[in-house]
């Protein structure tokens, strides 16, 4: 699958007013998201990756008939992952492909963070394969994402008030075509 900035955007302008079992829409859990990480000094690599970590859904097009919303699970972090990693490089794709891990991680790790998942959430982590075990923990942590991921996964979580105001995601094309730039750059090399 090749994307470009322009598609990724227009995939959001018409599908980003999609709700995804939560009380936001698409595209203004997305923004939402990448203010938080803004605002938290995140790399440039990292804001892009708060923005899309939920394109997968999106890309995934239409449910199969019987799909449950917020129940069923669409691999959603991998199918954006493989899809953002050509075109905006690992240091985007990687987050956004182990958020769901990081999930699963943060519930075997903490129970309070367990407790206090949407409740879309805590239906999706079951068919996501729940909290990591011991060993899956252990391997996570070792991974060079690891951090990254985990801070994506709670700018995710907190991103979800529907009184947020919403800007558009057309704000963050000066960034997506600068890391596009950059990952097509680094590519050539």
């Amino acid at each position: 699958m090749t994307l470009s900035v322009e598609s990724l955007l227009d995939l959001y302008e018409r599908r980003g007013d999609e709700h995804y079992g939560e009380d936001v829409t698409q595209h203004s859990h997305a923004v939402q998201c990448a203010v938080l990480a803004s605002n938290d000094g995140a790399i440039d690599e990292l804001v892009a990756a708060a923005l899309l970590h939920d394109v997968g859904h999106l890309l995934a097009g239409d449910r199969p008939m019987g799909w449950r919303d917020g129940v069923d699970d669409d691999r959603h972090e991998a199918l954006g992952a493989r899809a953002l990693a050509s075109l905006l490089g690992s240091g985007v794709a990687a987050p956004v492909a182990l958020h769901v891990t990081a999930k699963r991680w943060r519930c075997a790790v903490d129970p309070s963070y367990l407790a206090a998942l949407s409740d879309t959430s805590r239906a999706t982590l079951v068919a996501q394969g729940g909290p990591l075990d011991d060993d899956e923990c252990e391997r996570f942590a070792k991974h060079p994402a690891f951090r990254d991921a985990v801070r994506l996964r709670g700018w995710d979580d907190a991103a979800k008030d529907p009184a947020a105001p919403a800007p558009s995601l057309r704000n963050y094309e000066p960034l997506l075509v600068d890391l596009a730039s950059r990952a097509t750059r680094a590519e050539a090399r």
